[in-house]
């Protein structure tokens, strides 16, 4: 359990390095919040009660080996998501039961969630609304996974300039010739080079991105320059995290995990 704790506080950190405005930003983690904010459990124990085991066994695939703290966190999931767990920040709005919820998460998150939309009518409460993230591949290509156990296959926000070059230098798949004369003659994959991959995400030069697709697309761009490319945008990126992170401080921490009103 401490260790869990310590990546949750951890994870904050992370978050709270993005740049997120403590003014407008509550973060929580279940096992300290739920002690906070009684009403926050006991939306939980609404959605637990309207919500058969039968339905979450359908969704999630539980079987009798399961312990049941996995059967009953898929509550504790979608109590997030209805204003009822955060009084401090909605009640003093006008029919503040009736604010909706916008949710970012992976696709694999998912399933909570169309059950969350499924138990919010019998709540009387809106349904939340998702927006789904796309999954980046791993460095070896679209149809391998990233690792935490495999510390080639990802870039992390703790890895070093050396150890991004050296990632991408070395694994990043590509969708380049298997030559050079071989690519200035048919040119290259975007579709699949990992490295265009990544920056469609992290380039936000929308002009310069679409510069790159059609160089790398005819040849003239080779598969080095593209990575050399990505290499300093994803060095600069990271480097400004772990500033940023460095300065947070327990204070910072509890100022942003504390239940309050917020500035909207």
């Amino acid at each position: 359990m401490e260790e869990v704790m310590h990546l949750a506080l951890e994870n904050a950190k992370d978050i709270i390095a993005v740049g997120f405005d403590p003014a407008r930003t509550f973060i929580f983690n279940n096992l300290t919040y739920m002690g906070q904010c009684p009403e926050f459990y006991q939306t939980v124990c609404r959605i637990e009660r309207l919500v058969t085991y039968n339905q979450v066994r359908g969704i999630f695939g539980f079987n009798d080996m399961d312990c049941i703290g996995k059967i009953s966190f898929p509550a504790i999931q979608a109590a997030p998501s209805f204003t009822t767990s955060f009084p401090h920040i909605f009640s003093h709005h006008k029919n503040f039961k009736n604010i909706s919820c916008l949710i970012p998460c992976a696709i694999d998150q998912d399933p909570y969630f169309r059950m969350t939309r499924d138990v919010a009518p019998r709540l009387g409460l809106p349904k939340p609304s998702l927006l789904l993230s796309s999954f980046f591949p791993a460095l070896q290509g679209n149809k391998t996974k990233m690792s935490a156990s495999d510390s080639n296959s990802a870039i992390f926000l703790t890895d070093t300039p050396k150890q991004i070059k050296t990632k991408i230098n070395k694994y990043a798949f590509s969708g380049g010739g298997a030559t050079v004369e071989e690519h200035r003659a048919n040119g290259g994959n975007c579709d699949v080079d990992v490295s265009y991959q990544y920056l469609r995400f992290f380039l936000e030069d929308d002009v310069q991105l679409e510069k790159i697709r059609t160089e790398y697309t005819s040849g003239e761009l080779l598969t080095g320059n593209l990575k050399k490319v990505l290499i300093s945008l994803l060095t600069e990126l990271v480097t400004e995290h772990q500033r940023r992170r460095a300065v947070i401080t327990d204070e910072m921490l509890r100022q942003f995990m504390t239940p309050r009103k917020l500035d909207f």
